[in-house]
C-alpha cells in the first residue's frame, strides 16, 4: 500500500501534500504518517471531505498512521444539488470572517480586553446572515478553550450555523490540544482559502 510520509512535517504541509496526491494520482488506498495532533485532524477531515475514508492507528506515543480507503459508493454518489432558494432570497449575501488573533480586544488593561472581546463576540449575530466564519489564531485560540463569556457565545453562534475555526497549530503550541471545547480544528491551508473566499475580512 502507498503510503506517505508526513514525519517532522509542520501545518499545512501534510494537507497540502495529501492534496497534491490526490490531484496526481487519485489512489484508491493509501496510508499517511503524521506525529502530531493537529496534523492528524486535519489531515482526516480533508481525507473525509474528499470522499474517503479514514482509520488512525496509533503507532507510538506521538506518531499515527492514516489508513484512507475511496469506497466506490463515495465515488459514485455525488451530494445532491442544493435546493433553489426562494425568488426573495436569490441575491448573494456577502460572506464576512471575522479573524481573531488575541484574548483581548484593544491595548491597555488585559481584564477590560477580556471583558471587550466576550461583549465583542457576544455582538456578532447583529451581522446576521453576513456573518460566514470565525477564524481563531495566536492566542485567540484561547477563546475556544477557556471559559467565560466569549466561549458562551462562540457556542451559541456555532449552534446558528456560524463556522469556527481554531488553528491547529496555535492549540498545540499553548498545549490545548484537548481543552478545545468548540470550534472546527483547521490549518493555514483552510484559513488563507477563507480569506481569499470572503467578500470582508473583520480583524478586532
Amino acid at each position: 500500500m502507498q503510503e506517505l510520509n508526513c514525519l517532522g512535517c509542520v501545518c499545512p504541509e501534510p494537507v497540502l501534500r495529501c492534496r497534491a496526491l490526490l490531484a496526481a494520482e487519485q489512489p484508491q488506498e493509501f496510508c499517511v504518517l503524521v506525529d502530531n495532533k493537529a496534523s492528524l485532524e486535519n489531515v482526516s477531515r480533508f481525507l473525509e471531505k474528499n470522499g474517503y475514508t479514514v482509520s488512525v492507528d496509533q503507532q507510538a506515543e506521538s506518531q499515527w498512521a492514516l489508513h484512507a480507503v475511496h469506497t466506490e459508493a463515495s465515488i459514485q454518489s455525488p451530494q445532491p444539488a442544493p435546493a433553489p432558494k426562494p425568488a426573495a432570497q436569490a441575491a448573494r449575501v456577502g460572506r464576512s470572517v471575522v479573524l481573531i488573533t488575541t484574548q483581548t480586544l484593544g491595548r491597555g488593561d488585559n481584564v477590560l480586553g477580556q471583558a471587550l472581546m466576550g461583549n465583542f463576540i457576544a455582538t456578532l449575530p447583529e451581522m446576521g446572515e453576513q456573518l460566514w466564519r470565525i477564524v481563531l489564531l495566536n492566542g485567540g485560540v484561547k477563546l475556544a478553550c477557556e471559559e467565560g463569556k466569549a466561549l458562551d457565545a462562540l457556542k451559541k453562534l456555532v449552534a446558528e450555523g456560524v463556522s469556527l475555526y481554531v488553528c491547529g497549530t496555535c492549540l498545540a503550541h499553548y498545549g490545548l490540544m484537548e481543552a478545545k471545547q468548540v470550534g472546527e480544528t483547521t490549518n493555514m491551508l483552510d484559513i488563507v482559502t477563507s480569506l481569499a473566499e470572503a467578500d470582508k475580512v473583520i480583524r478586532p
